[in-house]
């Protein structure tokens, strides 16, 4: 499994786009909005709607599934939670705290090497254009694909955003790569056909990284802008 320097200025030399996961590689997304809250808030719109989902809902911390869970009460269910769950997002991102460390850096040397730059996420649009907003960076991206509106099944891992990124950017999927924290980003990228490389913000994740097939694993946000710097711009044909 290549980790060292030279494996990720391969993997950055060789991409024309770069797709950066949201939460994890750009913002803590529930860092003062806590997401087992938030868990529980949608688990009760769930039991109020659709009370044989209630125990299922209220099992898990992880406000993302229990939106997939929702799909199983029917289209309303699932439009009132996604709705909440958006909101939720928005008023999350207001109170996370400034960027990852590293990743205004990596943003900014994706867009000045001319490379094309997507935020993929399984976090709202809405919610990650609001962040980027807040802290100035919008015009460090050039599309944000963010959850499949009222389609939690295509949600990373599946490779649907991803192959929206790449019609959306005008970038063939081979020619991408995407940095994720998470075994669903590598799967999402491996499964599209695309470069990915693995962002270890906790120990626990190099490993788990590496065996979910990661190009490349790195541990800071700032080694990806170092290797974008390094790499020089891209030059397009015409």
């Amino acid at each position: 499994m290549p980790s060292s320097s030279d494996a990720l200025a391969d993997v950055v030399r060789a991409s024309a786009g770069v797709l950066f996961d949201f939460d994890g590689p750009i913002c803590d997304v529930f860092r003062g909005l806590p997401a087992p809250q938030v868990a529980v808030d949608l688990a009760e719109i769930v039991a109020s709607r659709a009370p044989a989902l209630a125990d299922r809902a209220r099992a898990t911390d992880d406000p993302m599934e229990i939106h997939r869970l929702s799909q199983e009460g029917g289209a309303a269910l699932l439009s009132d939670v996604e709705a909440a769950l958006t909101a939720a997002e928005v008023a999350a991102v207001k109170v996370a705290g400034p960027p990852v460390a590293g990743a205004v850096q990596a943003l900014a040397a994706a867009k000045e090497s001319n490379r094309r730059v997507a935020v993929v996420s399984n976090n709202s649009a809405e919610c990650v254009r609001e962040y980027l907003m807040i802290h100035g960076i919008d015009g460090t991206v050039d599309a944000v694909i963010g959850r499949p509106v009222l389609r939690p099944d295509r949600m990373k891992p599946d490779p649907y955003p991803l192959r929206a990124a790449a019609v959306t950017l005008g970038v063939e999927p081979a020619a991408l790569v995407l940095i994720g924290d998470s075994t669903t980003d590598v799967e999402a990228a491996r499964a599209a056909g695309v470069r990915s490389i693995g962002f270890a913000n906790k120990p626990r994740k190099r490993s788990t990284l590496v065996e979910a097939g990661a190009d490349v694993v790195v541990v800071g946000m700032d080694a990806v802008a170092d290797a974008l710097v390094s790499a020089g711009a891209v030059r397009w044909r015409v």
